[in-house]
């Protein structure tokens, strides 16, 4: 279905599992016009939205939109793209493998550039003469 008619069923679910109301939904696009309860209609908000946006808001749009790119990657490159682990356990242990392979992947990536690091320091020392 599309999203935004998905919105009022989840917006329910989420509150049961969290045990508490929610306070705002950051969202994307596609959520624009959703069927949202009239309880939560203006505590959702959707990327390039104008008006009732305060700058806490703002910051928390900037920091979902920097998240979304981290997440098509992992989709991408460490195999969420589908779960072939069957139930409930096997999405939870599918994300935790994805979430570990691609922390494994910044920690290659910043043991490199450490070696690489300490092979130009070791060949940029001046080497002492003997006289």
């Amino acid at each position: 279905p599309y999203d935004g008619h998905t919105l009022g069923a989840i917006l329910a679910d989420m509150e049961k599992t969290l045990g508490h109301a929610i306070s705002r939904v950051l969202a994307a696009a596609g959520y624009r016009g959703h069927n949202a309860p009239e309880s939560h209609k203006f505590r959702v908000f959707t990327s390039g939205q104008k008006r009732r946006v305060t700058p806490a808001i703002k910051r928390q749009m900037r920091r979902r939109s920097a998240i979304e790119p981290v997440i098509g990657h992992i989709k991408a490159e460490h195999r969420m793209g589908r779960n072939y682990l069957a139930g409930k356990q096997g999405d939870a242990v599918n994300a935790i493998l994805a979430a570990a392979g691609y922390n494994f992947s910044l920690l290659l990536r910043w043991l490199k550039a450490l070696l690489w690091l300490l092979l130009a320091a070791s060949q940029s020392q001046p080497k002492e003469l003997k006289a």
